[in-house]
């Protein structure tokens, strides 16, 4: 599932510097949640989030990637301090 996201997303959040670094589908208390994980070399703030969010959501419903058992889309970039391979 991760590459096909990111192979969906990563060019088109080039200029914001980040990409997808984990893709997961979460149930917690009943509730369904596609949790898309944002990485960069560069701290990523809340308006980073919010400006990669605003271009995520039409592509992710255009592609028609997630299902309709799906509640919650959560987009959230990752903390630092986090090892994980570097691209």
């Amino acid at each position: 599932m991760k590459e096909k996201i990111s192979a969906l997303l990563d060019s088109k959040l080039k200029d914001l510097n980040v990409f997808v670094s984990a893709v997961q589908i979460v149930e917690d208390e009943g509730v369904r949640s596609f949790e898309i994980e944002l990485d960069s070399k560069e701290v990523i703030d809340l308006d980073k989030v919010t400006k990669a969010t605003e271009i995520i959501n039409p592509l992710l419903e255009q592609a028609k990637v997630i299902d309709e058992s799906i509640d919650v889309v959560d987009i959230y970039g990752k903390s630092k301090g986090e090892v994980e391979n570097e691209r």
